[in-house]
């Protein structure tokens, strides 16, 4: 018998004035808007109880619930790719996700992606929403991510993120020497005239968190601990961007190339190698779906990313012997 979808949440003063279509779809991100549509025309997503048009408009305060058949939602192919797995039972599977491998199949990439791998490891999953992926990282940012193998864990997953409770940390470098830690607390939306980046803005935007602290310091770069209060598409890159220390190699908000003066043969040969962003999920913290367990997992640096640090280091090294002398 088909498991069926058990949902709720509050209209906030973001979504209201909205239609009811707009603000479901903000409020329930992980279900399409055709998705969420046929379920309202079918009396399957109620406001306050009540059975309203698409169209309708909400206001702060209101009750949005679902309570719906779960059908197939992924049709796409499962495919043999390696995977790096860190932890797996029946409710959850964490992965550690390599730079270039892309998260879902999309244009340009319509297969070779993490959900193809999932489905052919465990085809239970082609009956979740997003075939069970509930956060995402860039193709070319490397580390954890959780994705569920049930509806129920699913479901708590998604709770977790949206209640802010589950961790997750990151290493970053990025340009310039900083001196301390801080907050960018700025909200993020579609860039006004680059339609494909995202910016910082000042009308339109929604809420946007990201706590930093200093992991190392080089002369010219600097190695941060960054974690996410909230979880906006390129948040870390745009906020850093943003002040004016963007991470190192990103192809879209790095800019051109900018090379240190004075930097060894060595290191300026690892920065025009480096071509993608230096970012990494390095720390995944949540509580598991079924037991409540509190789980914290880790790992290691990217290879490229490590090579990179080590180069930095070395370089540090030499220039402190030059500057003793």
């Amino acid at each position: 018998m088909p498991e069926r979808i058990e949902l709720s949440a509050t209209v906030g003063e973001d979504e209201a004035g909205e239609r009811l279509d707009q603000a479901a779809a903000r409020l329930f991100p992980d279900y399409s808007r055709a998705r969420l549509q046929s379920w309202i025309k079918a009396g399957e997503l109620r406001v306050a109880g009540e059975q309203r048009r698409p169209r309708d408009r909400v206001t702060a305060g209101d009750r949005l619930t679902v309570s719906a058949e779960q059908l197939e939602e992924v049709t796409w192919a499962a495919q043999p790719i390696d995977l790096t797995i860190l932890h797996e039972d029946e409710h959850i599977i964490v992965i550690d996700k390599p730079a270039g491998l892309v998260v879902h199949p999309a244009a340009g990439h319509g297969d070779g992606t993490l959900v193809n791998a999932l489905l052919a490891h465990a085809p239970v999953m082609a009956t979740l929403p997003r075939g069970g992926i509930v956060h995402r990282l860039d193709k070319d940012t490397s580390g954890l991510l959780v994705a569920a193998k049930t509806l129920p864990a699913h479901r708590s997953l998604v709770e977790q993120l949206q209640a802010r409770t589950m961790g997750r940390e990151y290493l970053a470098l990025c340009l310039g020497a900083l001196t301390g830690g801080g907050t960018v607390d700025a909200p993020i939306g579609r860039h006004p005239r680059q339609r494909k980046k995202m910016a910082v803005v000042q009308h339109g935007g929604k809420p946007a968190v990201t706590h930093y602290r200093i992991a190392e310091r080089f002369r010219h770069y600097t190695l941060l601990r960054v974690k996410l209060e909230t979880g906006r598409t390129h948040q870390i890159r745009v906020h850093l961007a943003h002040r004016h220390n963007p991470l190192v190699g990103d192809p879209v908000y790095g800019g051109r190339l900018r090379l240190p003066a004075g930097a060894s043969d060595e290191l300026l040969l690892a920065l025009r190698a480096f071509r993608r962003q230096a970012l990494h999920a390095r720390a995944l913290e949540l509580q598991h779906p079924a037991s409540g367990e509190s789980m914290l997992f880790e790992c290691p640096l990217a290879e490229d990313f490590a090579a990179l640090l080590e180069v930095l280091q070395r370089e540090d090294r030499a220039g402190s012997a030059v500057r003793g002398s």
